[in-house]
């Protein structure tokens, strides 16, 4: 059985884990079609996006960046430079791969700004994790606690339309889509918990919750002034 959760602190102490692979910038729309096809031989891919991140209230950007990754070659689709071709749409929509990723309702949102489609035969990690008794969301949490190695994220806010992604971009962002993938094959590995394991589980955390809630609130009270 693994942790239900794992403090920040925790996950600090871990070592550092970054993709190894091969790593295909695709900046130049004669560098969609390979790109496709190569992903194509894959049943299944990791996916990731990253959007410049905005520090002026109101203003908003498109995603920048699209990561689709096997468990050893990682495209980087960069559509600040060949905005959202049909061949990726199509990809992302195509029933015989599957797709894995972490928040997908939100990147997906984020790539129908750019081009109106409809993804299929996609997981979202979020939607299954709680099955295996994990009660984190975040990639870096989750990888964490099945795997004991930290993935950084001192990138994220870092600029993707950049005219040249850093060597740590690359990693970063390979990272997270390889890093999706990773943890889908383990958990199709490991057996889901018997529900009245699992409703133990949430009973003690909404009881936890509940408590700190108590506890904060009590905290926050006025003092009441002495006559």
């Amino acid at each position: 059985m693994f942790k239900t959760k794992i403090t920040k602190e925790e996950v600090n102490q871990m070592p550092v884990v970054f993709f190894e692979g091969k790593i295909t910038i695709v900046d130049d729309l004669s560098k969609i079609q390979p790109a496709i096809e190569e992903l194509r031989k894959s049943r299944i891919v990791g996916i990731d996006t990253e959007t410049k991140p905005s520090f002026t209230r109101g203003i908003h950007y498109k995603v920048s960046l699209v990561q689709i990754s096997t468990l050893d070659h990682c495209f980087l689709f960069r559509l600040n430079k060949i905005s959202f071709p049909p061949a990726l749409a199509e990809f992302l929509a195509d029933e015989r791969v599957k797709k894995i990723g972490l928040s997908l309702r939100d990147d997906f949102s984020g790539l129908n700004k750019h081009h109106a489609f409809i993804p299929a035969n996609s997981i979202d990690i979020q939607t299954i994790i709680q099955s295996y008794g994990i009660l984190e969301l975040s990639l870096q949490k989750i990888y964490a606690i099945l795997y004991g190695k930290k993935i950084s994220k001192s990138q994220r806010l870092t600029n993707w339309e950049s005219p040249e992604l850093t060597g740590l971009q690359q990693r970063y962002a390979a990272t997270d889509a390889w890093a999706s993938l990773k943890i889908y094959l383990q958990l199709m590995n490991e057996k889901k918990l018997p529900k009245k394991e699992l409703d133990k589980i949430l009973l003690e955390n909404a009881l936890e919750q509940r408590e700190l809630r108590e506890q904060q609130a009590a905290y926050n009270q006025p003092e009441t002034p002495v006559l």
